[in-house]
């Protein structure tokens, strides 16, 4: 059989943590002048739980998703001081913060990132319409295919998926409950027939104005369209602020953390199989496997997808919300 590949969680960490470079970056402060320039991810506070999320699946020469064949050594408690943001050091050159001047002047401005032809013409070829493609490609850059497969597996069913993507310079984030043009609510109205004025508006404002997909809220509602009508009015009032209007201050303590659960799945590829989890309770490891309940004697630390990890201080100290 073909060896598995073996690496550390912490060879992951430091992976994930590690400085990279950005090559031509646009800085407004150099006058938009192009520069590159490095990064770092750290965390700002370590919380009483962390979830750590282990890339095991990759795109396949056929572009279809693949589950990777790794083995993580998982150690019960771990350290993970060395990933906090303690400041910038030294040597750092800090971008400076824009200013309202330069921030108004590049939102006047918006680019789009040109579509490559040939990189839109290889996703075409595996099936997915042509406005899909191009938001894909434009969302990742323009020509990375790779990295547009992984917008079009997260973005799918998103109700603008096979839309056209609007003009540069128009708002693109989809603003639900926006007032339509009276003219369009009166068309459709007339052209539906069998609903009033006000509940094409409201149909219209959820749909972000497509005639279309409103005609079909409007449909898939009739059993109860008041009732759902009242419900988005209400999903849509202001919502009163709790508590004070300062910023709520994030949990933090020492970075030293325990393995106290993880969901593994069973089967060779994405596309079937199962998920179960394991708990930690006290010193015995518990599956849960749809109704089966039971002591677990080997967890699958090695295989598995989603890493809990609980604050050491806090594992004798439950949090009150909890």
């Amino acid at each position: 059989p073909k060896p598995v590949p073996r690496l550390s969680i912490e060879a992951c960490l430091d992976s994930w943590a590690s400085e990279t470079t950005i090559d031509g970056l646009q800085w407004s402060h150099l006058g938009n002048a192009k520069h590159s320039a490095t990064q770092k991810t750290r965390l700002t506070n370590f919380p009483r739980y962390i979830v750590l999320q282990a890339q095991r699946y990759t795109l396949g020469p056929d572009w279809s998703p693949i589950k990777l064949e790794v083995s993580l050594d998982v150690p019960d408690e771990m350290d993970l001081s060395k990933y906090k943001f303690l400041g910038p050091l030294p040597s750092d050159r800090v971008v400076p913060a824009e200013s309202a001047d330069t921030e108004a002047k590049t939102a006047d401005g918006p680019t789009t990132p040109a579509v490559d032809e040939a990189a839109l013409a290889q996703l075409m070829d595996m099936g997915f319409s042509l406005n899909s493609c191009k938001r894909a490609l434009t969302a990742v850059g323009g020509n990375n295919i790779e990295a547009a497969m992984g917008w079009v597996f997260e973005h799918n069913t998103d109700s603008d998926f096979n839309d056209p993507l609007p003009d540069v310079g128009t708002d693109v984030s989809p603003e639900i409950g926006k007032a339509v043009a009276e003219s369009a609510v009166q068309s459709l109205a007339d052209s539906l027939g069998c609903f009033s004025v006000d509940q094409v508006r409201v149909a219209l404002e959820e749909t972000n104005g497509a005639p279309d997909r409103a005609a079909d809220w409007l449909f898939s509602h009739m059993d109860d369209l008041e009732g759902a009508i009242s419900a988005l009015k209400k999903n849509k009032a202001p919502v009163e602020p709790v508590g004070s209007e300062e910023s709520v201050s994030l949990e933090d303590g020492p970075g030293f953390y325990r393995l106290t659960g993880l969901i593994s799945h069973i089967g060779k590829n994405t596309g079937s199989g199962h998920y179960v989890a394991h708990l930690k309770k006290g010193d015995k490891w518990i599956i849960f496997n749809d109704e089966k309940v039971a002591v677990s004697e080997h967890p699958p630390k090695e295989h598995a997808y989603l890493y809990l990890l609980q604050r050491t201080d806090t594992i004798d100290s439950p949090h009150e919300s909890y």
